[in-house]
């Protein structure tokens, strides 16, 4: 249930304090939403994030700038690849569409349509396309949305998110369309990245089930979005179906604890502020009153990784070796209880996780003294 008008202003008015006097706000795009989605448990970044701080100009401030982002020369390459799927009305766009998710005839070159979108400002735009969009549902042909405005509410405020495509199906279903520049190799890619594909495609459907509720009757969002890459090392383009139902679960309860943000910060010290502008030490003692969940995955998606895992190997804790290790150790949660367990020092012997520990230190007292003995 929403927030009522007074709390949510109550909110806005807190997080602007927190960003700063006169700072405006970063907003949200679908990369940051999910983002977020990855890694649930981060205060540090809903709070952030929610707060519209630029973490770019922050990690800078703080002394530890992120290469995190998209290099000029991959940017270059993947909007020629992106103008190529895109080529003579999306024809070939469409027919991927077809041959994989179907929807109604087959294409025909020429034969969709290809609306404008254009208005002034996101509010425009997302308006826009909204009613291309009911248009298009009302029709009975193949429709392409290109670089639609979609507007998510997230905490009270419209996050405005551009998709690089949604098609309309002759019998009224939605896609979401993922353009990519990297390679799709015998019918597949780098599970990494399609995974990150995948949370930032679910954020687009569920802007676009925002859209849908306000339609009667309701189309249908298909929860597969077509993902189109280049066929193996060629600059051709070719696509997979992809099932975003569990990053669309992930990302619904994620922007659901957006709304706490006010929890988080109600927890702060007063006089608490990350406005950029303040002095390095000022603002390292900010970001650290907000608890963070690092772990290596957030080199690709967050601009503070590298402050974060500094941090984390300074207090050795053992979320900075990955969160699979992390989920094995149980509740050690620094690498000297690690090493402390490992040695027999401390621990419950019959904890999994220290048992298979000590074993695994014995293994390795072994294995170091049969060489020992096999160099002398």
């Amino acid at each position: 249930m929403p927030a009522p008008p007074r709390r949510r202003t109550a909110l806005r008015q807190r997080l602007a304090e927190l960003r700063g006097p006169d700072v405006p706000a970063r907003p949200l795009d679908a990369r940051a939403l999910a983002a977020l989605a990855a890694n649930p448990g981060c205060s540090r970044r809903s709070l952030l994030d929610g707060a519209g701080v630029d973490k770019t100009v922050l990690a800078q401030s703080l002394g530890a700038p992120s290469g995190f982002g998209q290099s000029q020369f991959a940017f270059m390459r993947g909007n020629a690849f992106e103008a190529r799927v895109k080529a003579d009305g999306g024809a070939e766009l469409l027919r991927l569409t077809h041959r994989f998710l179907g929807g109604g005839p087959e294409p025909v070159p020429g034969g969709s349509a290809v609306p404008d979108l254009a208005a002034a400002g996101p509010e425009g735009r997302a308006a826009r396309t909204a009613l291309a969009l009911r248009e298009a549902t009302a029709s009975d042909g193949w429709t392409l949305l290109d670089h639609p405005m979609l507007a998510l509410d997230v905490a009270g405020t419209p996050a405005f998110l551009e998709p690089d495509a949604v098609v309309v199906h002759p019998d009224g279903g939605w896609t979401v369309v993922e353009i990519k520049s990297f390679p799709m190799i015998d019918g597949s890619a780098d599970a990494a990245k399609v995974g990150a594909a995948a949370r930032q495609s679910a954020v687009y459907a569920l802007a676009l089930e925002q859209v849908a509720a306000r339609i009667e009757p309701a189309p249908e969002i298909h929860h597969h979005v077509l993902l189109v890459c280049p066929k193996d090392f060629s600059n051709l383009p070719t696509a997979s179906a992809i099932d975003v139902r569990k990053q669309l679960s992930v990302t619904r309860r994620q922007l659901a604890r957006l709304t706490r943000v006010e929890d988080i910060a109600a927890e702060l010290p007063e006089g608490t502020t990350f406005d950029v502008r303040r002095p390095a030490a000022e603002l390292t003692a900010a970001v650290e009153a907000v608890p963070a969940a690092y772990a290596p995955e957030c080199l690709s998606a967050c601009e503070l990784a590298f402050h974060c895992r500094a941090r984390a190997r300074e207090q050795g804790e053992v979320t900075a070796l990955g969160r699979s290790i992390r989920g094995e150790l149980g509740g050690l949660t620094s690498i000297d209880d690690v090493l402390s367990a490992a040695s027999g020092a401390t621990g419950d012997p019959d904890d999994p996780a220290v048992a298979t520990l000590r074993r695994a230190a014995e293994l390795r007292a072994e294995a170091l003294a049969g060489e020992a003995a096999a160099c002398h």
